[in-house]
């Protein structure tokens, strides 16, 4: 007997945590953590259905926190077992995992100077030890080679076309197969590849965060071109809330693009997220994985660009280090900034520039520092590039609120307020019954998980009416039986 108990990402995009159990076996498929909404984030500190050291072993999708950021408070609770993962998630995780330690031990020193949690003292979810102590249990796999991961159970991952070393995990226990599909990626997209067909599998879970819409046509870049402009002949800032890890590097292609193309000023492009500079750098260190296009012309793509204004010896070189290490990315006045103090210059300065910070959903980091600093101004733009989930400050400032609470204080938003769906790293409704479509015969069962209610029924409707196929979307904590 196979069961499948479903942690998270059902009945909500974030979260994602499948836990297989087979004749004594339990894998976990993702450790993801809870965002958005209060009630979703409190889920964080639910202790598992079963003890954390009963799990043998842990597989991940990718390494976005949704999906791998659950993991080093796993530890904390007993987990000892190994940690299967794509070398590039490894590489990622090792960015984030690290910073969301930090920001989890700042955030409970902010509440206990500031008095405001009603846990005496407040404490970190998990602490930077503990996110060091997952980082060593990583077993990094290749991608289409079969792994056995633990009694019974044997893996393999498969490109997904989402994120650097993003995979589906197909998984073999007792006879049978189950595709996790973890997060789905996009068709005809620049950077990364197109998503790996797959004939067969006898279960199947796949996403559905865009079950129920499409995105916005591919414009060659006119939206953000004319963004781009419109802001600059304002004189003002475009400030963009980007995921440190995925969504900057398609920005960043789009952004050398337009310029090379002359079809934007060239301005000052900051990227002010240390997460997202260093991702820049494993994307370029494994150019061999992202989409043809993106393989360095020349030697001149390997060097930094902008001769900058001068800065002390050690931050300059700290700083050409670094945009030589993402030059693949790099516009023609991309400045990676190096410190809080340069971040806190940037925030200050009222030349016209292009800044890049995360977190993408506005909920934490420098980017809210931007925000404030920016939003009073009706020369600014801030521009949304990724999904915002419910509850959160950027879901909130894309539905047209006239003022936001950053840090205890409430900011009116004057600025321009845009987003771009078309930049999304996840596939559309379309994208996603296309992929469907490439089965050769259908699972057994479909699990429709990673989405909103909404967009999970939308996406059952399709495929009862162009498929055919049988599926449900399992609630939390709901343990099914294959």
């Amino acid at each position: 007997m196979i069961t499948i108990t479903f942690l998270g990402a059902a009945r909500t995009v974030t979260g994602s945590k499948y836990l297989v159990e087979s004749n004594g076996t339990r894998v976990l498929v993702d450790a993801g953590l809870f965002q958005g909404l209060k009630e979703l984030r409190e889920r964080n500190w639910q202790d598992p259905p079963v003890p954390a050291g009963s799990i043998q072993t842990v597989v991940l999708t990718h390494a976005h926190l949704d999906h791998c950021g659950y993991l080093p408070r796993l530890v904390a609770q007993g987990f000892r077992g190994r940690v299967f993962c794509t070398l590039g998630t490894q590489d990622l995780c090792r960015i984030v995992l690290p910073d969301s330690a930090k920001l989890q031990e700042e955030d409970a020193a902010y509440a206990n100077r500031q008095g405001f949690s009603k846990h005496k003292p407040a404490l970190p979810l998990y602490t930077a030890i503990d996110a060091q102590r997952a980082l060593t249990l990583l077993q990094p796999c290749g991608y289409d080679r079969k792994m056995p991961v633990a009694p019974g159970v044997e893996v393999d991952f498969i490109n997904a076309g989402h994120l650097l070393g993003s995979s589906y995990v197909r998984m073999k226990v007792d006879g049978r197969t189950i595709l996790f599909g973890g997060d789905l990626g996009r068709y005809g997209r620049p950077v990364l590849p197109d998503p790996t067909p797959v004939a067969t599998t006898d279960y199947l879970l796949v996403e559905s965060t865009y079950g129920d819409r499409v995105h916005e046509k591919d414009d060659d870049g006119e939206r953000l071109c004319e963004i781009v402009k419109r802001t600059a002949e304002r004189g003002g800032k475009l400030i963009i809330p980007a995921f440190a890890i995925g969504r900057v590097e398609e920005l960043c292609y789009w952004l050398r693009r337009l310029e090379k193309e002359q079809r934007i000023p060239v301005l000052p492009v900051f990227v002010d997220s240390p997460m997202a500079a260093a991702a820049l750098a494993r994307y370029t260190e494994r150019v061999k994985e992202l989409d043809p296009e993106m393989q360095p012309e020349n030697q001149d793509d390997l060097a930094p660009h902008d001769a900058a204004a001068p800065h002390p010896p050690d931050v300059r070189r700290q700083q050409a280090m670094q945009e030589r290490e993402v030059c693949i990315f790099c516009t023609e006045r991309f400045r990676v900034i190096a410190s809080p103090e340069e971040s806190k210059q940037l925030t200050a300065s009222k030349t016209p520039s292009i800044v890049i910070s995360s977190s993408g959903m506005a909920e934490g980091g420098r980017v809210l520092h931007h925000l404030k600093a920016a939003l009073p101004d009706a020369r600014n733009t801030v521009l949304f590039v990724g999904y915002q989930g419910a509850g959160t400050r950027g879901r909130r400032l894309v539905d047209g609120e006239k003022s936001v609470k950053i840090h205890g204080g409430w900011v009116p938003v004057a600025a321009e307020i845009q987003s771009l769906d078309s930049m999304s790293a996840h596939a559309d409704s379309n994208e996603i019954l296309r992929w469907l479509h490439g089965f050769t015969s259908p699972p057994k069962q479909t699990f429709i998980v990673h989405g909103e209610p909404a967009a999970q029924d939308a996406l059952g409707r399709r495929i009862d009416a162009e498929l055919g196929w049988s599926h449900k979307a399992p609630e939390h904590r709901e343990t099914v039986t294959l």
